[in-house]
């Protein structure tokens, strides 16, 4: 069964940094699939934030373009998401899946918390 593991996270302050990581594990087909960073705040959805293709090109939603960068590394079957900038708002849990139709396991998530 496919396991999905994200790390980093933490608490910072407006205007900071933080880069959150996924190992997707047992998954041979990593390197041919379009994967992506989904996050969710208590009481709301989950919503996409932003999503990366087999060959590297990346997608944002409005709210986090310019901001956030999602790179992968195949070898590894990893998963990287780079925050900048950070807003009270991007205060969510984070979790990597797979773009538009994700497994429906998911990992424990990263928590990003944005103090201002």
């Amino acid at each position: 069964q496919v396991q999905l593991v994200e790390s980093g996270g933490g608490s910072v302050e407006a205007g900071e940094s933080l880069t959150v990581s996924c190992v997707i594990a047992k998954f041979p087909s990593f390197s041919a699939r379009a994967m992506g960073w989904y996050r969710q705040a208590p009481g709301k959805q989950r919503a996409l934030a932003g999503s990366i293709s087999k060959d590297g090109s990346t997608n944002y939603p409005d709210f986090v373009k310019d901001r956030f960068t999602i790179s992968r590394e195949n070898a590894g079957n990893t998963l990287n998401l780079k925050l900048n900038s950070l807003k009270t708002d991007d205060t969510s849990r984070y979790y990597c899946n797979i773009d538009t139709v994700p497994l429906d396991s998911w990992g424990q998530g990263a928590q990003v918390t944005v103090s201002s």
